[in-house]
């Protein structure tokens, strides 16, 4: 009788003690606004027509998701890798982008701030100060206080976004949180997702809208399908009025015209749902930019092998039917310092 009582205490400890988390948790949950102003300048530059624009996007993976990397959330078993490595892939990706010189424009996700997985670095703080010849702006979509999960190693505080970097000064830059979130109490745990734009007007009297993206990667689907309405109605707004679109990002989709019938789908994690983009979602003289040769992407629950590893296309380029599409080209690195590789494109506006 004695043992119990000792057993029946120990339950209620711990439901008191879960409780008093899921309150913690809920009073600390990070709820941005709709739209958030980052920047506004009276000043701004002007696009050009028919003048090259190059532009540069990358998921870095926080710099701790290198080729050796797998992870608890896509069926491995690691959580974060050394403090080490994640210098090491810092310094190469770093080295990376400033070889990218000739880049206007530099999208990237999966920047920590502070954050138990990269040992608190100011990530942000860090790549600012490494592409010091360019406007930088942050938009936050990750705040999480103590992610508890796993159970013997929780991964801890989570602090991260989205960096936008810019050679032409932006007349404005906006947040735009996207719709749509996990049911409570796990919404508490995970991201919040948003877009980032940035507004240069350009020389007849029109506006460049440069946007930073991260689809949601976790859910059945049914999250992106939201996401991916939101950002169809915002973007055929603008481009009603005249406006130049152009979207990058990791959509953690494909493209509308690759075939992802073949991808192996006997992963440990089901949460990983890899939707294609529909073929209709967009009037056809939208284009959809990316190097069919190359992946961009590499799925986590192994170390990265180069021949067994999957590897999609996810990263890629949308652009309004007023954009000409040059070139694109994802740089083949073997995943060795990020689960994504990065994509440079050259455009024009006509």
């Amino acid at each position: 009788m004695k043992y119990f009582k000792l057993f029946l205490r120990f339950i209620l400890g711990l439901i008191i003690a879960i409780g008093l988390f899921i309150i913690y948790a809920s009073i600390t949950d990070y709820k941005p606004k709709a739209t958030s102003i980052i920047y506004e300048s009276t000043k701004p530059d002007t696009i050009m027509l028919n003048k090259q624009i190059n532009l540069a996007i990358w998921n870095i993976g926080y710099c701790g998701l290198s080729a050796d990397m797998d992870f608890f959330y896509d069926g491995g078993t690691q959580v974060r890798t050394s403090f080490e490595n994640i210098q090491t892939n810092y310094k190469s990706i770093k080295a990376i982008l400033k070889q990218q010189d000739s880049c206007d424009f530099i999208l990237l996700q999966e920047i920590d701030l502070k954050s138990k997985r990269s040992y608190h670095q100011n990530q942000v703080d860090l790549f600012k100060n490494s592409l010091a010849n360019y406007d930088s702006f942050f938009a936050k979509n990750y705040d999480v206080k103590f992610i508890p999960s796993p159970i013997t190693n929780p991964l801890g505080k989570v602090k991260s976004g989205l960096l936008s970097f810019s050679r032409y000064n932006p007349k404005q830059v906006m947040r735009y949180s996207f719709p749509g979130n996990y049911s409570w109490p796990l919404k508490l745990f995970m991201l919040d997702r948003c877009f980032l734009t940035k507004r240069i007007p350009t020389s007849n009297n029109k506006e460049l809208i440069v946007i930073n993206t991260h689809n949601s990667a976790y859910d059945d689907g049914s999250l992106k399908k939201k996401q991916m309405f939101f950002l169809k109605e915002f973007i055929l707004r603008e481009y009603q009025k005249g406006n130049y679109i152009i979207v990058g990002g990791d959509w953690n989709q494909n493209p509308p015209s690759i075939d992802h019938s073949k991808t192996p789908k006997d992963i440990k994690n089901r949460s990983i749902v890899l939707n294609p983009i529909p073929k209709d979602y967009l009037p056809q003289d939208w284009q959809w930019i990316y190097d069919s040769t190359t992946p961009s992407n590499r799925y986590l629950n192994t170390p990265y092998k180069e021949g067994e590893s999957i590897t999609p296309i996810i990263d890629f380029f949308l652009i309004s039917p007023n954009i000409k599409s040059e070139q694109i080209k994802t740089l083949d690195l073997n995943f060795k310092n990020s689960d994504h590789q990065p994509i440079i494109c050259k455009m024009k506006l006509i």
